[in-house]
């Protein structure tokens, strides 16, 4: 049996609403069935899959049903979404595509960021795709001020305007030249004591209070360097030439190998998280499949991405 006709939508919206209600019977309400039918849907799906999906007493997914969930989730979206589009075409049958814009600020979340545009191109291939660099500055604004519509940025945006949701999660790391002594650190790692006099880059003072908590270490105190920078290369030049340090998730080192650079974990802080980041009240179908299908990779590519 091919995936298409196992992956009946009604059963799917059934089977999600009993694992997020943990009762058949609120999950029928919920969906203005009756629990005769939804319990129908659910040992359907189940014969289609060929495994035990929920634990009847009481009621709570099995492994496979947490896994099938997830893929739920993402699939009743982008569905949703497929019909938001059609509806807005039959509207304006005669409306030209408008370009998703798509914020990256430096290497977004690794390897997960142009498999996400990749995979929308080929879903989507008559929408137009534009990527536009972001800078540490536009941390909120490029979305707030509509100069994007989908942006890959670190750490998540405090801003109720903004809705984020975490891509991957990796180990922090700084960036120093070769000539530093935490440079033969570069393989034990340091601690965050370790690291508190290192001049660390300048950015502009509008750049989001967000941003320079998650670049600083949440220490307003750290040195500061006089080298200032807005993009990844700029943190770079300043390492390369000696004038300041930098900070990153562990995929940054991957990213940007540049010879004199030195990347050294930081053992003692908490892993940090890239985001895909969305305006809060964005309608735009196009946007819901791009976020549906980074979601769906990030589940599939994140723990790779991370180790």
């Amino acid at each position: 049996m091919s995936i298409v006709a196992v992956m009946d939508l009604r059963l799917l919206s059934s089977f999600l609403a009993v694992v997020e209600e943990g009762h058949f019977a609120r999950a029928a309400a919920r969906l203005f069935l009756s629990p005769a039918a939804v319990t129908q849907h659910v040992r359907r799906l189940e014969s289609d899959l060929g495994t035990r999906l929920l634990n009847r007493n009481p009621v709570s997914p099995t492994p496979a049903g947490e896994r099938l969930a997830g893929h739920a989730r993402t699939l009743l979206a982008a569905a949703n979404a497929a019909l938001d589009d059609v509806a807005e075409a039959a509207r304006a049958p005669a409306a030209a595509e408008r370009p998703l814009r798509v914020g990256i600020m430096g290497h977004g979340s690794a390897e997960l960021t142009p498999a996400s545009v990749n995979a929308f191109r080929r879903a989507r291939p008559h929408v137009p795709v534009e990527l536009r660099q972001l800078d540490f500055t536009e941390h909120v604004s490029a979305l707030v001020e509509d100069r994007v519509d989908v942006a890959f940025v670190r750490p998540a945006p405090a801003d109720e305007r903004i809705t984020a949701d975490v891509l991957t999660t990796e180990q922090r790391i700084v960036a120093v030249p070769e000539s530093s002594p935490l440079a033969d650190a570069r393989d034990t790692g340091a601690l965050l004591a370790d690291i508190a006099d290192l001049p660390f880059f300048t950015v502009p003072g509008h750049t989001p209070r967000t941003f320079t908590d998650y670049l600083y270490f949440d220490c307003a105190a750290r040195r500061r360097s006089p080298h200032v920078a807005l993009t990844p290369q700029e943190v770079l030049t300043g390492v390369v030439t000696g004038r300041a340090a930098g900070s990153g998730l562990k995929s940054f080192a991957r990213y940007y190998a540049w010879p004199g650079a030195v990347f050294v974990p930081v053992l003692d802080v908490p892993h940090e998280s890239s985001y895909l980041a969305v305006r809060a009240l964005d309608r735009n179908p196009e946007v819901r499949i791009f976020r549906a299908l980074a979601l769906a990779l990030a589940r599939e590519m994140g723990p790779r991405i991370s180790a």
